[in-house]
Formats: structure tokens, sequence, C-alpha cells
């Protein structure tokens, strides 16, 4: 997908700061920043390591303040506001051009006759950031100057720099840089020039979007030295960012090394799905690549190839819940098995008392009960393993971890932690605990769980009746018995009946709550439709049932970008994601729209009523949202109320993965619906 703006965008930094960039490292590790070159988040920055992969992120080199002198021409090329509002220097003006080059973000600059070219890219596998401006055209030869500016703090913090004084060192080529005495060194190269060492902390940067979301909005960076070095045309000049002391300085070759795995892992998707890809729109292609950004590295004493997801850039770890969701579009539907059999393994370690955790501590210390606060991530784990076992007939994998799946059926039936047990009355599962949230609806503001959801939510029953149905099949497989797991799945299948609200047309959202059935209309209950749709298997709801469950949510929860959390009509509903933390945690579930619904809601569309072309259409939306937010990538949240303007994370796992999924299911899947489909309302 060509995703390129000129001046319409790049000079009107109004919008310009709006698009962001991301490159990421494959352990955690990213760079991210705007169009306009300014920084508006506490997370953005042009090395962000992952000190102990994948988390530990830390900001280490923030920002370069750019300058370049042309015959009798002084311009500045980067941007920076300050908390007094004054945007200087505005190097955005002489953007001419921006766009991306698979992931990675490359800007034009216009300085009269001469053109400056500047891209971004990370090593694979290391905390390492190359930076490159290449002289293309001009009729003189161009000075550019560079200031590198420094920070070490964690990406969530901010800095008051006092009168802090970080050592910096020169090295071979470059300049050494230790915050403090136990902090880990890290350097600035260069591919020649000399940098000239002046420690120099500039202050009050301002934070935009963190002013956005009710936080902090000011920053102290240091500035550790400048380079002046002047190009002639066709020269390029690379900085190298990076925790290593010695990085390869062969800036080339490391581009070319980028664009051979960007390349590899497109054909690995093109041969996994040949019909498909030739079919593809540009934007599946875009997504493809997007889906490379969110898998990492996590190495285990028994197990060192441990790979795993992030759950969102920029802040979110890897969640079992996320992962679990996105796995079967960001490994499978890309024809990257491989990866998703090691992802199952990695988490297979964490299994306790039937659970997965619901997060990894981000200080990367050991898990406790509180971490396992989730009731679907252990489901959600069961489908995946499902999903990669229809994909890659593994059943070498399948008999390693069928202990831990018959460990994780056992433990729900008799009851695990936050009252997780079966109800042999109704065949349903139920969970919840005072002032905990275990659903993927988990906002909490103190000690108040917004959506406290306790009892028995629907797609909970839905996932338990799909695992259920799953581990029947898996014993089949490997030649062991499934009768118990059958007539545990039928005993769910009768008891999910009671779910269907006659009246309404559409589930209960949780049954046998402290206060009652909740009668709410959310987009959860698409997932008893959309789960198993491509397998044969009885249906938890009968082929009217789900129309009438489809089309209510088409007309009162869809959205161009994803499904509202809550239905409008609903006294709660709030359209609008925003201010201060509270203020955000509270719209979270009550009526924002998340795009990884829009996914099961794709599927659920033509499991019901059949028509390919209509199901597929609902996803197309989204191949203008990869020219907004995060590039070439689908963002986490959207306001409820149109023109629906992208929240929270700019990049998100199970939104780009359910997307993917969603897309590949439809194109590849027979489906015989009864009655015939009907449109969109």
């Amino acid at each position: 997908m060509t995703i390129t703006f000129g001046r319409e965008i790049c000079s009107d930094l109004a919008i310009a700061q709006q698009r962001e960039w991301l490159v990421t490292n494959g352990i955690g590790g990213y760079a991210s920043g705007t169009v306009a070159g300014l920084p508006t988040r506490s997370y953005h920055g042009l090395l962000v390591a992952a000190l102990k992969p994948p988390l530990d992120r830390t900001l280490l080199v923030t920002h370069l303040d750019e300058q370049v002198d042309y015959g009798k021409l002084s311009l500045p090329l980067s941007t920076t506001r300050w908390v007094d509002g004054t945007v200087a220097p505005r190097g955005y003006e002489q953007i001419e051009q921006f766009g991306l080059e698979g992931t990675i973000p490359v800007w034009q600059f216009a300085i009269a006759d001469a053109r400056l070219e500047k891209r971004i890219w990370m090593e694979p596998g290391a905390n390492t950031t190359l930076i490159s401006y290449r002289f293309e055209r001009g009729s003189l030869p161009l000075q550019l100057t560079v200031k590198g500016l420094v920070n070490y703090r964690g990406y969530h913090s901010r800095t008051q720099a006092g009168d802090w004084r970080m050592d910096v060192q020169p090295v071979d080529r470059g300049l050494k840089v230790t915050a403090f005495p136990e902090a880990t060194p890290f350097y600035l190269f260069a591919t020649w020039g000399k940098w000239a060492i002046a420690p120099e902390w500039y202050r009050d940067f301002e934070l935009a979007v963190e002013a956005e979301r009710g936080l902090d909005d000011r920053d102290d960076n240091l500035r550790v030295g400048s380079l002046t070095v002047t190009l002639n045309p066709g020269e390029t000049l690379c900085l190298i960012a990076s925790t290593e002391a010695s990085p390869d300085l062969d800036a080339a070759a490391s581009l070319q090394r980028y664009q051979d795995r960007t390349q590899a892992k497109l054909q690995q998707w093109q041969a996994a799905n040949p019909t498909l890809a030739d079919q593809a729109p540009d934007w599946v292609r875009q997504l493809v690549l997007a889906a490379d950004q969110f898998i990492v590295d996590r190495p285990l004493p028994n197990h060192p190839q441990g790979k795993s997801i992030l759950a969102g850039y920029h802040w979110f770890a890897d969640w079992g819940r996320d992962t679990m969701i996105s796995l079967p579009g960001l490994t499978l539907a890309t024809g990257w098995p491989d990866l998703a059999r090691e992802i199952l393994l990695t988490f297979a370690q964490f299994v306790s008392q039937g659970m997965l955790p619901n997060r990894f501590p981000d200080d990367g210390n050991p898990l406790t009960d509180a971490d396992y606060n989730t009731v679907d991530a252990t489901l959600w784990y069961v489908e995946a393993v499902r999903q990669y076992l229809d994909c890659s007939g593994d059943k070498t994998l399948l008999a390693e971890i069928f202990p831990v799946l018959q460990n994780i059926i056992g433990w729900h039936q008799r009851g695990t932690r936050f009252n997780i047990h079966l109800d042999p009355q109704d065949g349903l599962l139920t969970a919840g605990a005072a002032g905990v949230q275990l659903t993927w609806m988990d906002a909490k503001v103190g000690d108040w769980v917004v959506t406290p959801r306790i009892g028995k939510p629907v797609e909970i029953n839905a996932l338990w009746y799909a695992a259920l149905r799953s581990l029947a099949h898996f014993a089949r497989c490997l030649g062991q018995p499934s009768t118990d797991y059958d007539q545990l799945a039928e005993a769910t299948l009768q008891g999910f009946q009671r779910f269907w609200q006659a009246d309404r047309g559409y589930c209960f959202d949780v049954l046998d709550s402290p206060t009652g059935s909740d009668a709410s209309l959310r987009p959860n209950q698409l997932l008893a439709i959309s789960l198993g749709c491509d397998r044969d298997q009885p249906a938890l709801l009968t082929p009217d049932q789900q129309q009438q469950v489809v089309t209510l949510c088409g007309q009162q929860l869809l959205t161009s970008f994803g499904l509202r959390s809550l239905d409008p009509r609903h006294p709660q509903y709030q359209g609008h994601y925003g201010g201060d933390q509270t203020q955000r945690d509270a719209a979270y579930h009550q009526g924002t729209v998340w795009a990884w619904l829009l996914g099961s809601f794709a599927i659920a569309h033509y499991a019901a009523f059949g028509d390919r072309a209509l199901a597929a259409q609902v996803l197309q939306p989204i191949a203008h949202h990869l020219q907004t937010a995060g590039l070439g990538t689908i963002s986490e949240i959207f306001d409820g109320d149109a023109p629906f303007l992208p929240r929270g994370c700019i990049a998100q796992a199970w939104s780009v993965g359910e997307i993917l999924r969603a897309w590949t299911v439809i194109h590849q899947t027979a489906v015989s619906p009864d009655p015939a489909a009907i449109a969109l309302t």
C-alpha cells in the first residue's frame, strides 16, 4: 500500500503531528514519532530500548535537532514545541514529502533546488536505530548539523533534569553516554564526521498528547553533542543509536537486511495463501507487515527461542488475552505458523491452576496470583491451539501440550481463582470476584470496576463451548477418550439458550450477576456466532437468532472502524473517549469503538447471511484508517460518536490480527446460511 503525503499534510502542523510512524526491533524496543518530526508523547523517541526484552522499555535517544546550511540559506529540519506554546524550530516547513516504504518512514526535505532524504529503521534483534540522510540532488554542497538529545527514563515517565549530570565520553566514531553509574550505557555513532561533546539540558519540551490525556506534558532532554558534515550530491550520512558498544556501522548492509526481511515476510504470506494473495488489496499487504511489529522474543531458561506478542504500541506489554486473540491473525493468516507454535509453547510454561496470566509485570518481577486476573485469556489460548492445528496439522505440538489443555478444563470444572467454575445446573461457566475485572471489558479506576460483569458473561460461555468442542476434537486426534468433553459441550449448548431474549431479539450480556441478568446490548454476543463457524459443530444460536443478533448489532453498534462497546441508547453510553484517566476509563467500554470487534462482526455476518462480498465490505474502511493515526497499522479504539476519531494505542495487535483473520476467513471459508443473505441496515 502506498502511504505518501505531500505538503498538503506535511506543512500543516495540526495534521502532521497527528500522523505517527513506528519501527520495531522484534525484542520489544522501538522508534516512533510524528510526520512533523515533533515529539507529542512521552513514548516518542528514536531509541526506546527494551533493556530486559521484551520489557523494561527505556527512552534513551529522544530527538535529533537538525539544521542545514545550503548556499545562503540556513534552515531547520527538526520541530519542537515548548511548554509556552512556542514552536521553534519549525523544520516541518521544509518537508516536501513523507511516505512509508514497507514500515520504514521516509522524509524528503526541499531546500531551494536541494533535496535531502531521511529514513529511519531498526536492526532486528538489537536495540539499535539507524537514521540516514542522503543528499539526493543539489547544485551546491550541503552542510548538515545534527545535535543529539538523549534521556534515560521509563517510557511512561518524564524527566525534570534538575542538576542531573550524565557522563558523556568520546569513543571511536561516536559518543558513549552513561546516565548514572548503574545505568546501561548507550551510544551515538556516525558513519563519518566527528562528534563534539557539549552537554546541555533542553528544558520544557511540551508533549501535547499527554496534556490531552490529563497527564504531565513537560519533559527535559539532554543535548550530548553535535556533529557537522558537508555532503555532496549522492552522499549519505548515517547516525546509529545503540545500546551496543560495537554495532555494525555498515548502514547500507543494515538497510538491505531490513528490506530483505520485509520481503521475506511478504513472500511467506504469499506462499501460504497464493490464491488469496493474488486478490488481496494493498491494505491487506500493509497489514501483513504491520503484523510483524507485534511479535517479540520472550526467551525462557528452558525455551530460549520463546516468542510473545506485544498488545499495543506504545505502552502495552504482552498480555495473555491480547496475545491469544491476535495470534491467529498475526501468525496464521500471514503464513508464519512456526511463530504461532513458539508462542503457544512459551505461554504453556505459564499456565497455573488452569489459567494463563493476564499480563506480565513491566518490571520483570515474578508472576503473582493477581497477574492471573482474566477468565478469557486461557479460553482464547485453547481457541488459538485449535486454529493452529487446523492450519498446520501439527500433532506433535498437540501431544506435547494436551496435558496442559486437559489441566485447563479440569480446573475450570472444579473451580480456580476468582470464583471461576462450571455451574453443573446449566453447563455454563461463571466467574467473578468483587473488585476484580476478569473479562476483556476490564477498565478499573481505583477500587471501581467500571464493567464488573460478575456472573456468566456471554462471550466467556461461547469460548467455553468452543474450548470443549476443541478438547473433544484434540482427544480424537490423539486417540484418547473424548466422551466427557462432548457431554460437557452438549450441556453448555443446551444451557446457552438461557442467554436468548426472544422479546428483544438478542442475547443477555451477563446472566446471574449479583444484580440480576444484564440485558445491555453489547457486541460480546457476536462471538457466539463467529467462534467455530468454520468447523462442523452445532451452533450456539439458531440461524434466525444469528441473523437477529447480527442485524441489531449492525444497526446499533457497527461503525466504520469497529463496534461500539455499548448501545448508544443506553443511559450509561459515552460517545467520546478523552480527558484524564478516570474519564477515559469510564468511557473505555461504555460506548468506545473497538477495532478488533470488526473482525468478529464481519465473520458473524458472513456466517449468518452467506454474502461474502457484503461481509468483506465491512472491513474496507480500514484501508483509509491506515493513512491516519498510526500509519500503516490499526488503532486500538475510536470515539463512539462520529467522526469516530482514533484513540488509545496507535497500533494494537488484536486490531490488526482480527482484521487480517476476518479478511482471510471470509475469502477462504464456504458457509451455507439459511435463509439467504439480507443487506446491512
